[in-house]
């Protein structure tokens, strides 16, 4: 899935116009509309998720919506928008973001030119308030090419959860003859004993297009192996906070053995081959782990 996020004045139209513009299932994500009478409305991400918690409702964790018509919405109190990410992932082919600027997706700045503030009051954010990588600069929503922006945004980087790779596995034209999937998933280790300082963080930067060689190389090594029918791989880049999922390999194989060994090599393969450099930031120092190797 492409995730990108808009910030600035602004914002909101310029993720409905674009919305219109992409082929596929497109959920957005908007900030919560206000109402000075009733305490506020929950925002809602269109497709079926959303943000923040009716003030009426405030012991309730999920409230859902549904019309006679089959449009639907859902509230709640739970979750981040990584929740968010993974839930809409396995069914959505884009999610476009407007007005957060503390996401860690792709992001599109709009400075507002000479007016600094949005219809709502709120001010274009600095570059260093912005989580995300910025793509794209624009001072107005007039001034961005967004059928060039519709066109681009598939080359950005996208978001990749493991059930999407296992769906992806389970298409296989050879799924028909695989006993099994085995998959493995690296995180973000918080410490390694009960001492340690806590890791808050880590930051991957990786050689675009040289990673994803060696990888494509990696996989097509392990699926020469007998009964090894598919292998996917997908490392996340950026920073990746405490808990948080970095790296996926999943082996679509004739039986278990082939499938666990495949994984399990498919991991140190990559560990080992692919150029991809790690900051480990922890509550007492900040370093890169290739400099103390």
């Amino acid at each position: 899935m492409q995730p990108l996020s808009v910030v600035g004045p602004g914002a909101g139209a310029v993720v409905r116009s674009l919305a219109a513009r992409l082929d596929g299932r497109v959920a957005t994500v908007l900030p919560a509309e206000r109402e000075t009478t009733t305490g506020g409305d929950a925002g809602v991400a269109d497709g079926g998720i959303a943000t923040g918690a009716a003030e009426s409702e405030p012991d309730v964790a999920t409230t859902v919506e549904l019309g006679e018509d089959g449009a639907w919405r859902v509230s709640g109190t739970d979750g981040t928008f990584t929740d968010l990410l993974e839930t809409l992932a396995p069914t959505h082919d884009y999610v476009l973001a407007a007005g957060f600027t503390r996401l860690r997706v792709p992001t599109v700045r709009l400075t507002g030119g000479d007016e600094r503030l949005d219809v709502d009051g709120s001010q274009a954010p600095a570059v260093d308030e912005i989580a995300g990588e910025v793509v794209e600069t624009a001072a107005t929503p007039e001034e961005l090419d967004l059928d060039a922006l519709a066109a681009e945004i598939d080359s950005f980087e996208p978001y990749v959860t493991l059930e999407e790779l296992v769906r992806e596995a389970k298409a296989s034209p050879m799924a028909e003859r695989s006993g099994a999937i085995a998959t493995f998933t690296g995180r973000v280790r918080v410490k390694d004993a009960p001492d340690d300082d806590r890791t808050e963080r880590l930051v991957f930067e990786r050689y675009d297009g040289v990673a994803e060689e060696r990888m494509n190389e990696i996989r097509a090594r392990l699926e020469s192996r007998e009964e090894v029918f598919e292998v996917l791989m997908h490392h996340r880049s950026g920073v990746i906070e405490a808990g948080e999922d970095i790296v996926f390999v999943v082996v679509l194989a004739g039986h278990r053995k082939q499938a666990f060994r495949a994984v399990e090599d498919g991991i140190d393969l990559l560990k080992e081959e692919v150029p991809i450099f790690k900051k480990e930031s922890t509550e007492s120092e900040e370093f890169w782990l290739h400099e103390r190797e």
